[in-house]
């Protein structure tokens, strides 16, 4: 990770989970580390976190509601202003509603759909050309996907998710054949996890706070530091590894 000590990271939906973990890590590397979230109280009280730790990089805030591309833009700008741009990318935010194919809400789509799926595509699109307009030629993508992305379980609150995510599945693949076209050498990859200990469940199931529960209770779930661990190691890569997709999931229970 010595080659990313000082040079810029975005982490989006950083203010907790997965996204905390990872900006988190990226700081005790020594990264300049955006993390952006509607929340950025939370994320102030991680840099802080990271400060009193003494850690070598640093985290800063930046309040922006991925739903919404002016916001992106206007947060894009801010980072060319105060920080010359972005070398990393990490599209961590996504979100889940239970709304079911045949009765669920199309506000709920569309909200996943302008997340995990147009949220991360705009990311992707300005993070890449704030790299290829200061000539950056070793910069990555990592989009934390699912391993909903890549099989559809038998759960009806989640298939419309598992459509976002077989999205960015396609996404990944296709930034990277986009790239290859371009004669970059940014890099584009993808991290499925199972899951995870965050507030995923909690959020997707908020009226089943025991139905939310039991989603952990099957097997041992993967931590948020687990998926910051594969960020490091993807990053951590010699510049002749292109690594597609790291799909992980928790160990299944033998009886």
């Amino acid at each position: 990770m010595d080659r990313w000590k000082g040079r810029v990271a975005l982490v989006t939906g950083a203010s907790v989970g997965i996204g905390a973990a990872v900006a988190k890590e990226l700081v005790r590397c020594g990264m300049k580390v955006v993390g952006c979230a509607r929340n950025v109280d939370q994320i102030q009280e991680l840099a802080e976190e990271c400060k009193s730790a003494g850690y070598s990089g640093v985290l800063v805030p930046i309040k922006c509601d991925l739903t919404k591309e002016e916001e992106i833009l206007s947060m894009f700008a801010t980072i060319k202003e105060q920080h010359n741009g972005v070398d990393v990318c990490i599209n961590n935010a996504g979100l889940a509603h239970p709304e079911p194919l045949l009765a669920g809400k199309t506000s709920g789509w569309r909200n996943m759909l302008d997340v995990n799926v147009i949220g991360l595509s705009i990311c992707t699109r300005e993070a890449y050309q704030s790299m290829k307009e200061r000539n950056v030629d070793d910069g990555h993508i990592i989009n934390i996907n699912s391993m909903s992305g890549h099989r559809v379980i038998p759960n009806a609150d989640v298939h419309f998710y598992s459509a976002t995510k077989y999205a960015v599945t396609a996404l990944t693949e296709g930034l990277r054949q986009e790239l290859r076209e371009a004669k970059s050498h940014i890099r584009a990859t993808c991290i499925s996890p199972g899951v995870v200990a965050t507030e995923f469940a909690p959020r997707l199931y908020s009226h089943d706070p025991d139905r939310a529960a039991a989603s952990y209770t099957r097997f041992t779930p993967l931590e948020a530091i687990d998926l910051a661990n594969a960020v490091i190691y993807v990053l951590s890569a010699p510049p002749h590894v292109q690594i597609g997709d790291i799909q992980m999931r928790p160990v299944e229970q033998v009886s």
